[in-house]
């Protein structure tokens, strides 16, 4: 007999009140990827904020503070992952980091010509709000998901995201380009009224979690000492952890994978811009571009839940992964701002959907009751992906002097990655997780 599909809402990881709320911090940051960290913040540092500062100087101290909004993070994420899960407290870290990174949006707005250096320092608050605040809201997902729904609910929240960003991404670009619509005048205000709506937007869009989400309780295990310091608590857990990794074998190997192609994709973000302006990409097409991808993100990102459902979620990755590396092959042939666009589409099919089926593949290999920890060990790993890669692009471009070569060789990542994923033993990943929450129990009855 044939079954029944599902509802639409159901197909789409979005049915219940928790999982859209939940869904709706993508909508929240998405945007402020898109407008600090990809765009126009960018642009407006090196064209007005650091104008007196070599170009070199100024690419250097904004790749620094981009750096170290990530160190930071990853060095204490596992930590702070490990002491929610003692504690019934990961929407308060998260709201806590998420303030963070909406104060520091907020402040860009003062932000004007010389002011480097205390622009840096808050573009660095947004990037630790962001990347902490993620780590939380990621270590939510084995509790707001139930089996099977891990790679709808996390495509759907990736898809949710995109429109968010490209609604909010074009909004700014358009009060920048014609700001006598709007009634505002020419000069800075119209850009920095944009990181303005940046803190406001990721503000509202975080009480729907905020409200929507319930606090999962914390468990534990017979092995665990729950009488002890939380700070103890967390630190022996995490050892623990280390001494246990045959046992999470292969969710630690899907880790590693992820590093590697993670890295090639962070790269690909990252280097885009930079590649076709060094080919004579006129900057519009490419911020057009960009919005493109937001947009066609969208659709893309729930057809990969549903092709997930189909052949399985690493077959699915492996689709992504394919498209990423014909992505650097044809790159290799771009000369043109119509390549351009053509590249940016193919990206926009696959990026959303192979992060999202990363995030949930993952979340279905751990345990729920150490989600905080084993999240905060995905999250240096999410942090660190697109660090190895910019330095090859770079060490490429130093030796060959060919920008077509440099964005080439991240192939590498892909290949690489998609052979450590082969070796990923799904199955018997989701049954080791099965097995471990099987013996946890609420804190409060042991």
């Amino acid at each position: 007999m044939k079954a029944e599909p599902l509802p639409l809402l159901e197909r789409l990881g979005l049915h219940r009140p928790e999982l859209r709320g939940w869904a709706m911090y993508e909508w929240a940051t998405t945007g402020m990827w898109a407008v600090i960290v990809s765009t126009i913040f960018p642009i407006y540092f090196y064209d007005v904020v650091a104008a007196d500062l070599s170009n070199s100087g100024a690419t250097r101290l904004f790749a620094l503070a981009t750096t170290l909004g990530i160190v930071l993070v990853a060095v204490v994420a596992p930590l702070l992952g490990a002491i929610t899960d003692r504690s019934a407290v990961k929407k308060r870290f998260l709201a806590a980091f998420a303030g963070l990174g909406i104060a520091g949006a907020a402040l860009l707005f003062f932000v004007q010509a010389g002011d480097w250096q205390i622009g840096l320092v808050f573009f660095v608050m947004v990037n630790l709000g962001a990347n902490g605040s993620v780590v939380f809201y990621d270590a939510l997902l084995p509790h707001v998901a139930r089996p099977g729904e891990e790679d709808r609910v996390s495509t759907g929240a990736f898809a949710v995201g995109y429109l968010g960003a490209g609604m909010l991404l074009a909004f700014c670009l358009f009060m920048i380009q014609r700001p006598d619509l709007l009634g505002l005048p020419e000069g800075t205000l119209p850009v920095r009224l944009s990181f303005l709506l940046v803190a406001v937007w990721w503000a509202v869009f975080t009480l729907p979690l905020l409200w929507k989400v319930p606090e999962p309780p914390p468990e534990v295990v017979m092995d665990d000492a729950p009488g002890e310091g939380v700070v103890r608590f967390a630190l022996n857990r995490i050892r623990t952890t280390f001494s246990e990794l045959r046992s999470y074998r292969n969710a630690f190997l899907f880790l590693a994978a992820y590093l590697v192609y993670g890295d090639g994709i962070g790269t690909i973000i990252r280097m885009a811009a930079i590649y076709g302006a060094d080919l004579g990409i006129d900057r519009g097409h490419m911020i057009g571009a960009i919005v493109m991808v937001q947009f066609i993100g969208v659709p893309f990102s729930f057809l990969f839940g549903g092709l997930a459902g189909r052949i399985g979620t690493k077959k699915a990755l492996f689709v992504g992964l394919t498209v990423y590396l014909g992505v650097t092959v044809l790159g290799f042939f771009m000369t043109s701002a119509l390549h351009f666009w053509i590249l940016a589409g193919l990206i926009g099919t696959v990026q959303g959907g192979t992060q999202a089926l990363s995030r949930s593949l993952y979340s279905s290999m751990i345990p729920a009751y150490k989600s905080g920890e084993l999240f905060g060990f995905y999250g240096v790993m999410d942090k660190f992906a697109g660090m190895v890669g910019p330095t090859v692009f770079a060490g490429v471009l130093a030796a060959t002097g060919s920008s077509r070569s440099a964005i080439l060789s991240i192939a590498v990542f892909f290949v690489v990655g998609a052979v450590l994923l082969a070796f990923v033993n799904v199955d018997e990943g989701r049954r080791v997780a099965r097995e471990e929450q099987a013996r946890a129990r609420p804190l409060a009855s042991t």
